[in-house]
């Protein structure tokens, strides 16, 4: 897919580029459009969000979700500057940033590789915690990131409502929980916060994607990036052990960089958590790497208590390790 005429135009007016820069798209990616362009020594990564998104299912989003992410960028680049990928074009439909080639990797193939590292758990864990003390009960945030719609659009409906149609015992619960959530107005989110979005390098971290930024319940983050953690030693089964390590040293980073927030944010994760486990199953974006129906029906079934019934993230994480180890 060739680099939009317009877009070419102004990374050209910009300076940014020649005439004839050699332009890569890049494939992965469900909610945008990104490319690799290359003039001379320059690599840059541009993006652009997508009103229809690429999955199987009818999923519509509103594409000025790109402004929230540069604005996700540079606040956080205010205090973690590592932590993001450095802008060098603004625009209202797209964006340029810095291409994080190299030693860089997303953790996601890390992790479908076997690669359990616990101290890239630990920054991952220290990272969000920040982010999210930085931001608790920011008035500012709150007003800049009213972002209800799209966070709706691309998180509640998509993965909790449309999982609640296809399990109709669980519905209730679910329903109810997607209402609480959209009302929890409490910290800056990342809305996307998995292993896809994190390249990893030799002493550095860096958050892409965050296009479903919302202020809002930072236990969604978290529930979010564990869901991913648990489906991957699932995935991995019966060698699953090393990522419930990941989950500890993951939960053990977000207690000591947020120690007043944690306990609250782990309370609302462990609800949120088997729902959105289960989503990755029913909902709009099912994981593309659990083919065995055997492991589907094992996360219908295991879901199905802790989603009806409230416990803390710790016995849930452990009672899941355990029966992947059983299953």
């Amino acid at each position: 897919m060739a680099l939009p005429s317009e877009i070419l135009k102004a990374l050209q007016t910009a300076g940014l580029v020649s005439s004839d820069p050699v332009v890569t798209a890049l494939t992965g990616g469900v909610s945008c459009d990104i490319w690799k362009v290359e003039d001379g020594g320059r690599v840059l990564a541009v993006k652009r969000a997508l009103p229809k998104l690429r999955v199987a299912a009818e999923w519509l989003a509103d594409p000025a979700r790109n402004f929230h992410e540069q604005e996700y960028i540079r606040y956080v680049a205010g205090f973690l500057p590592d932590a993001v990928p450095q802008i060098v074009f603004s625009g209202p439909e797209f964006f340029a940033m810095e291409f994080l080639g190299g030693e860089f990797s997303d953790w996601k193939k890390s992790l479908l590789a076997g690669h359990a590292d616990t101290v890239v758990a630990e920054r991952v864990g220290s990272t969000l915690a920040r982010i999210h003390r930085e931001s608790w009960l920011d008035p500012a945030l709150a007003r800049s990131f009213d972002t209800d719609k799209n966070f709706y659009d691309l998180r509640i409906a998509a993965y909790l409502l449309s999982t609640a149609e296809k399990n109709p015992a669980s519905a209730g619960a679910i329903r109810a929980e997607a209402d609480r959530l959209g009302k929890t107005k409490v910290a800056l989110v990342h809305g996307d916060y998995s292993p896809k979005n994190l390249m990893v390098a030799p002493g550095r971290l860096v958050v892409l994607d965050c296009e479903t930024a919302w202020f809002g319940d930072p236990a969604f983050d978290m529930a979010f990036l564990l869901n991913h953690l648990l489906l991957k030693g699932l995935h991995h089964a019966p060698a699953a052990e090393p990522f419930h390590k990941l989950v500890d040293a993951f939960l053990l980073a977000y207690r000591t960089t947020s120690p007043l927030h944690a306990p609250e944010v782990e309370s609302r994760a462990s609800k949120l958590l088997p729902m959105l486990t289960l989503a990755r199953v029913d909902g709009k974006s099912p994981v593309e790497y659990l083919t065995d129906e055997r492991k589907k029906h094992f996360v219908r079934a295991f879901t199905s208590h802790p989603i009806q019934n409230s416990t803390s993230l710790e016995v849930l994480v452990s009672d899941w390790f355990r029966s992947v180890a059983a299953h």
